[in-house]
């Protein structure tokens, strides 16, 4: 490697200034207020020359985006000027100072004056290979700033300290603690600083990577962090915020927001390995839906493991085993009379003996050999296989031929795009790349999220009125954009509780809110009572709910698997389906607005400096905080809530608490504890059971009242639950007002739209013992009584 040093101004245009640096050139963009690029690359050979992580305006076509386009962005008012000790840019509150020798810098003007929070090491900054590939980012390191992001990672939050690899990795049984590469390649940090600023770092480049953030020390250098890349050019993107939550809906604004999904997707989705392993399929299929009904489980959907595509112990893509299921649109039927959808696994590789091999590898399908052209062989479920190459049109059109005619036509729902992590021993294997020949090291995330748009595309083709809906377990930035996803296969032990909660929220941090985990865990032995009862209790808490697992004592984790267990996991799946409007107006937010689904603690409360504190609470939403149990034998829970100045009420709302305290609550063990922000409107649904627009005939509206005088403004979204927001029947936004005195508690609203909900009645509910007067609408009322939606 070698460090850039010296450069010359080269050009200068209307979106951009272009450096010379030896054989490199940097371009430098000022695309925002509050966001700049800095693009290095040799201009004879970007790698790759495309990006399919960003995409501002949601239009992202197949083939990528052009590296060198600003396509998107409304350049801002900037200035530039060359001194003899460098050359600076500004913009309103941001400034990018590139020094002699080269050196970045990057200040924010806060509270009248330019405050650095970022700088390249003293002692070399950007570094690239002399011969062959390779690139590396050096910034000076303080010990008082805070990391968060790089998506779905092992342990604490806070990732100061460590050492991370990003790279795809298929992790079976998976410590979430400390394990490390996992499922998903997301190069994005966020840096708060001691002066309580923050800002993002986007490292545009999905080859495989590694970041130290203060693991590693070098006695030549003062403390660093450190970006290494194994291939690909430096494109950085720096977002600034100044508060986290900026930097978090800025990067999901860059990456291309967030689907959109159909309301049944927020339901309880069954699932399990051993069903679809079982010889008897159907019937084990048919079971669980009679079950369901047995034991009044509520249930939206269920997630078809690859078992039903096996021939032997294989699997094989596109294809049913016949007696296993002996008639897919009957099983299909069964579900859907039921109100359940069926989504079926479906996985990117076929084995060398599939049925449909030579065919594809003769069509030229496959990511190809490096050296001989034939198709790249590498290791895939205990045998080998070649994946398909999603950067070649034909590939895509064969994939969603075969998903359409042997899935959707079927009565199949949607897709679980799975095993889609592309391990690609070839790293220099080659990828069509749209015409523009790609290698596999700097595509392989790439693959899988063409991989999933191309399942997206066919299922809004075959049901072009409704919204499509789909899970991946690997991808890169912007996944969000096509599908929900999950951690992937944890092992089951009270660790993984813990930290997988974590590992979400590095996720939501990181443009991806849109999740949930394997509750009860996926390897491993069975969870007991007890950690499956807290583990449910935590997972209906998430946008994502499904009990699945592969457990290799040959049991399987259902609501009924314990039948002194089975009260209480109704009761909290019970929860979720009341919970319902709210988590649909969440995931609403998150499409329009960016706002992500779940939350640390500290994204709504930056001013409170102990929610910074490693803890075991996080907030759904910006209203509800959730309490999990994590410890075996607890009863009770102990726990700090943030000082958001006006307290928090348990969800039953028998008791309140001040803002900025730490209490202890009881926990019974069909309990976990629940809050919810004082001055907070929360709709509820009375239908415990699958979602069904025209038989959501009751909802309530719960208020959480100021307990003095405080005003607050509450959105609720209402359609039908899958068609289009531009198509159907329309939409309904509720805008509430929630006003408070010391005498009355005064709640109004307006609606717009057309759309025209089964209730036309909202309860009021006030959950506590507040004895002051309730107006809704100018027409005082008692809690408990409905009021027209209309009125």
């Amino acid at each position: 490697m070698r460090f850039l040093s010296d450069w010359s101004l080269h050009e200068v245009m209307a979106d951009r200034l272009i450096l010379e640096t030896g054989k490199h050139h940097m371009v430098l963009f000022p695309l925002a207020a509050n966001l700049v690029r800095v693009f290095v690359y040799r201009p004879e050979q970007p790698r790759p020359a495309n990006t399919w992580s960003i995409d501002p305006l949601g239009d992202l076509p197949r083939e990528g985006r052009h590296r060198l386009s600003s396509d998107g962005f409304e350049t801002p008012q900037w200035r530039w000027e060359e001194t003899a000790d460098g050359l600076v840019i500004e913009m309103e509150n941001l400034r990018l100072t590139v020094h002699r020798p080269l050196r970045l810098e990057w200040s924010i003007r806060y509270q009248s004056q330019w405050i650095t929070v970022a700088r390249d090491r003293p002692t070399g900054g950007i570094a690239v290979a002399r011969h062959g590939l390779g690139v590396e980012h050096y910034m000076t390191r303080s010990s008082d700033e805070r990391y968060y992001g790089l998506g779905e990672k092992s342990g604490d939050l806070e990732r100061s300290g460590r050492h991370f690899e990003m790279r795809t990795l298929d992790a079976m049984g998976y410590r979430a603690d400390r394990t490390d590469p996992l499922y998903k390649h997301i190069p994005f940090t966020i840096t708060r600083t001691a002066e309580g600023l923050s800002y993002g770092l986007f490292y545009d480049n999905l080859s495989t990577s590694r970041f130290d953030l203060g693991n590693e020390l070098d006695n030549y250098h003062p403390p660093y962090r450190a970006f290494r890349a194994e291939d690909g050019d430096l494109d950085m993107w720096f977002l600034l915020g100044p508060d986290i939550l900026d930097v978090v809906k800025g990067f999901t604004r860059l990456t291309g927001g967030v689907a959109f999904g159909p309301k049944w997707s927020l339901g309880y989705s069954g699932s399990t390995m051993h069903y679809t392993d079982a010889p008897n399929a159907q019937e084990r299929l048919g079971e669980f839906v009679d079950l369901c009904q047995q034991h009044a489980i509520p249930c939206d959907s269920f997630q078809l493991s690859s078992g039903y595509s096996s021939i032997g112990a294989k699997r094989y893509v596109f294809t049913w085993n016949r007696d296993k299921v002996p008639s897919p649109q009957a099983m299909v039927k069964r579900f859907h009379d039921a109100g359940m959808r069926v989504i079926a696994n479906i996985k990117p590789c076929l084995l060398t003996d599939h049925p449909a091999y030579d065919d594809v590898a003769d069509q030229g399908l496959f990511v190809a050999d490096s050296d001989t052209g034939t198709p790249e062989i590498s290791p895939f479920w205990d045998a080998d296989g070649s994946h398909l190459d999603f950067t070649n049109p034909a590939t895509q059109q064969w994939w969603q031929d075969n998903l359409t005619t042997q899935l959707l036509e079927m009565g199949v729902d949607s897709s679980w795009n799975d095993n889609n992590e592309f391990q690609i021993i070839d790293q220099q294997a080659r990828l069509a790349g749209f015409g523009t020949p790609l290698t596999a090291s700097v595509g392989k995330p790439v693959l899988s999220l063409l991989m999933v748009r191309a399942s997206h595309d066919a299922q809004a083709r075959h049901a072009p009125d409704k919204r499509p809906f789909l899970i991946t377990r690997s991808g890169g930035p912007g996944l969000q954009r096509y599908a929900q996803t999950w951690t992937g296969d944890n092992r089951t032990e009270w660790r993984t509780l813990r930290y997988n909660q974590r590992m979400g929220l590095g996720l939501a941090l990181s443009g991806i809110s849109n999740i949930g985990h394997d509750v009860g865990g996926f390897a491993g032995p069975r969870p007991d009572a007890e950690l499956f009862i807290r583990w449910v209790q935590n997972g209906v808490m998430h946008p994502r709910f499904t009990i699945h697992s592969w457990n290799d004592d040959g049991t399987v984790n259902e609501p009924w698997m314990y039948p002194e267990a089975v009260d209480a996991i109704r009761q909290a799946i019970e929860l979720r389906y009341r919970l319902l409007p709210y988590l649909y107006t969440l995931l609403w937010q998150a499409h329009v607005d960016h706002e992500p689904m779940i939350r640390p603690t500290f994204l709504d409360h930056e001013h409170d400096t102990t929610t910074f504190e490693e803890n075991d609470e996080f907030l759904l939403g910006r209203d509800l905080l959730v309490a999990t149990v994590i410890e075996p034998d607890a009863r009770s829970r102990t726990l700090y809530l943030p000082d958001n100045h006006e307290g928090w009420y348990t969800f039953e709302g028998d008791q309140h608490f001040a803002p900025g305290t730490t209490v202890t609550v009881d926990a019974p063990l069909e309990h976990m504890p629940i809050f919810v922000r004082a001055g907070s409107v929360i709709p509820t649904s009375e239908r415990i059971a699958h979602v069904d627009a025209e038989r959501d005939t009751a909802r309530a509206l719960r208020l959480y009242p100021f307990t003095r005088k405080g005003q607050r403004t509450v959105t609720i979204f209402e359609d039908d639950g899958e068609s289009h927001l531009d198509q159907g029947p329309g939409t309904l936004v509720m805008t509430l007002e929630l006003a408070c005195d010391e005498k009355t508690i005064h709640l109004n609203w307006q609606t717009q739209g057309h759309y025209r909900p089964a209730h036309d009645r909202l309860r009021i509910e006030l959950p506590t013992d507040d004895r002051r007067a309730l107006f809704v609408n100018g027409q005082q009322v008692t809690p408990g009584d409905s009021v027209a939606l209309e009125s």
